[in-house]
């Protein structure tokens, strides 16, 4: 393995195959082509040319970060990817809250992101979320 690993989104066209490879849900090349470019922070891994594990965060940058897009590569899951783009996730999180920052994400997986440091808040707060249609 030729290990890379790049502060920045990975391009529109990866990042969406790479959702629908790690089971994520699908996005249009037109929502990643406008949202990758707004995002705060974003870590690419990479096995020599070909993405194998991702992250970022959004935002506002001062009151508001939320961590999205955690992904990696089933073939390359196991192998501590997650907590790697978690690590530099964490690193860029430390030096951009301010007092009274919130940060927050919604986790399919929340026993990985509990080792982390992250904590559940139900029953204080409950995640929502409301479906629109999109605007064709």
């Amino acid at each position: 393995m030729n290990i890379n690993v790049e502060e920045k989104v990975p391009s529109p066209a990866e990042f969406c195959a790479m959702r629908i490879k790690a089971g994520l849900s699908a996005k249009s090349i037109e929502a990643a082509s406008i949202g990758l470019p707004n995002s705060l922070y974003g870590i690419s891994i990479r096995d020599g040319e070909n993405l194998i594990a991702m992250g970022r965060v959004v935002g506002d940058g001062a009151c508001n970060f939320e961590v999205v897009d955690i992904a990696v590569d089933p073939e390359y899951q196991g192998t501590g990817l997650g907590k790697k783009v978690m690590e530099y996730i964490d690193n860029y999180l430390a030096s951009a809250v301010m007092e009274g920052s919130y940060v927050s994400m919604i986790a399919d997986e929340s026993a990985f992101y509990e080792k982390l440091g992250y904590k559940l808040v139900a029953p204080a707060s409950q995640g929502m979320t409301k479906k629109f249609k999109p605007n064709l």
